[in-house]
């Protein structure tokens, strides 16, 4: 059972609480759901479970939490992590070893449990998990996908009594969140608690017993799912949640003005290819979403196309020039998927501006103010949120006067409200800018995009826009794993 009373908690050098007089309990194999918009409070409390508050984010932390009837404020970390397994959004961050399989028994060595038990516990992970074949891998080398399942087999081999999941699926396709789903279901099956923090709803609404809706610190609702389910879709829209189903994609009419001609879009690892584009043309202008299963080469094809990997030979052709790497270098912006990397300032403002050569303080204000980020100008980027990081990053983005602008995944992490908010400004650069976005959250497509990119095994599938008379391998995509599908508008080919 986990139990809080009158809990408050205040991270150092911020100014205000991140929880404020909460009181909660948890029985026994309930499986909840934190959700509400970002800076709610639902990873603090997440954090409180496992333990990381107070032993790892300090801060000035009042009130009581027990968790199986151990006081967290006087149990040590590796206590606590006895009978809490958490999963991280990024899996990268829990990681200790190069290998899956050292990786998976780690936890278990780190027990100090026998040898023959920890091969036991191994076993019976591998087979319930069904990763027979992500054993003895290279870490380094594993899709997104890949690395949440060696996460959860990590922290399921420890057989914990109480799982913490924060924002699991953000950065994970249709497929790997249906795995991650049944990995809950398993752990659910037997007797487990799970506490699950998350912006995507549609999944969870048939496997969470209980949701709690966090607003400024507080409790502001905690319903059954069952009751949460009934909710209309203007209540839960004005809650700042993203929708309990997954809606039809459905983009604007484009006119194509012209293109970005790629030429010889080819890349391997150790003489594995993973990119195969000999030839490919790409909407100049427009706003194209990167679809496809996590290791279809997704973030390769867009690291190339920005002339990120030195020993790539593939070019482009824009308004008539032919651009090497180093030209495509020059003319690109990356967000990556975890903007940790490229964070360098020591204030918001400073940050912003890193890559802007004439002072454009108008300018500055207005992104700021259409992301949501003008009162955190004075602070550290590395002190915000996880959402509020991935906005940052998109506005230095946007502010960098490049032609050509990738974000990976920029909506992880990212809220309903937040999410329109970037999904707005980045249709603002439509006819502008030509921007690639690496996502699998269909709710952005419809938001902002004009075009849909289905890489598949290194190559592409499929490029449509709403004019598109062929949109099969987009429905297949979305359709048969989300029960969604893309609606176009006029029969005509791009």
């Amino acid at each position: 059972m986990i139990q809080m009373k009158n809990v408050n908690f205040q991270y150092n050098e911020t100014p205000s609480s991140s929880l404020k007089d909460l009181s909660l309990t948890i029985p026994d194999g309930q499986c909840i759901l934190l959700c509400g918009e970002s800076g709610c409070g639902k990873t603090t409390l997440s954090r409180l479970i496992n333990g990381l508050i107070p032993h790892y984010y300090e801060g000035i932390l009042q009130g009581t939490i027990t968790v199986n009837g151990l006081d967290i404020l006087k149990t040590e970390l590796y206590e606590t992590a006895k009978i809490v397994g958490s999963v991280f959004q990024n899996p990268r961050s829990q990681f200790f070893c190069v290998d899956t399989t050292s990786e998976i028994a780690f936890g278990c060595e780190n027990m100090g449990l026998p040898e023959d038990e920890i091969r036991k516990r191994m076993e019976n992970t591998v087979q319930e998990l069904n990763m027979e074949h992500l054993l003895d891998r290279d870490i380094f080398e594993l899709s997104g996908g890949e690395k949440q399942k060696v996460a959860c087999a990590s922290v399921s081999a420890l057989c914990p009594d109480i799982f913490v999941l924060d924002e699991p699926t953000s950065n994970l396709d249709v497929n790997a969140i249906e795995y991650l789903k049944k990995i809950i279901q398993l752990w659910k099956a037997k007797g487990k608690t799970i506490v699950i923090a998350e912006h995507r709803l549609y999944w969870l609404m048939d496997l969470c017993d209980r949701v709690l809706y966090l607003k400024d610190g507080k409790i502001a609702m905690d319903q059954s799912v069952k009751e949460f389910c009934t909710l209309p879709s203007e209540q839960i829209a004005r809650m700042g949640l993203r929708d309990l189903l997954m809606k039809p994609i459905t983009m604007p009419p484009y006119t194509l003005s012209s293109t970005i001609e790629l030429r010889d879009f080819y890349f391997a690892y150790d003489s594995e290819p993973i990119l195969d584009i000999p030839s490919f043309s790409l909407p100049q202008g427009g706003i194209i979403a990167v679809i496809g299963n996590n290791g279809a080469g997704k973030s390769t094809f867009t690291h190339c196309l920005c002339g990120l990997v030195k020993n790539f030979k593939g070019y482009a052709v824009m308004d008539g020039k032919i651009l090497h790497r180093k030209e495509l270098l020059k003319q690109s912006y990356i967000v990556m998927q975890d903007v940790n990397h490229q964070l360098f300032c020591e204030s918001v403002d400073e940050e912003v501006q890193l890559g802007i050569k004439e002072e454009n303080k108008t300018g500055v204000s207005k992104v700021l103010k259409q992301l949501d980020l003008l009162d955190l100008t004075d602070r550290h980027p590395m002190s915000l949120s996880g959402g509020q990081k991935q906005r940052v990053a998109i506005a230095t983005a946007i502010l960098s006067n490049k032609s050509l602008l990738v974000f990976d995944e920029p909506t992880s992490g990212l809220d309903r409200r937040h999410m329109e908010q970037t999904g707005a400004l980045i249709s603002s650069l439509r006819g502008k800018k030509t921007v690639l976005i690496v996502t699998h959250d269909s709710e952005l497509i419809s938001q902002c995009c004009t075009h849909i990119l289905y890489l598949e095994h290194g190559t592409i599938k499929e490029l449509c826009s709403a004019n598109s008379g062929s949109l099969q391998e987009i429905h297949s995509f979305f359709g048969a794993h989300s029960k969604i599908s893309t609606v176009s508008a006029e029969e005509e080919t791009i």
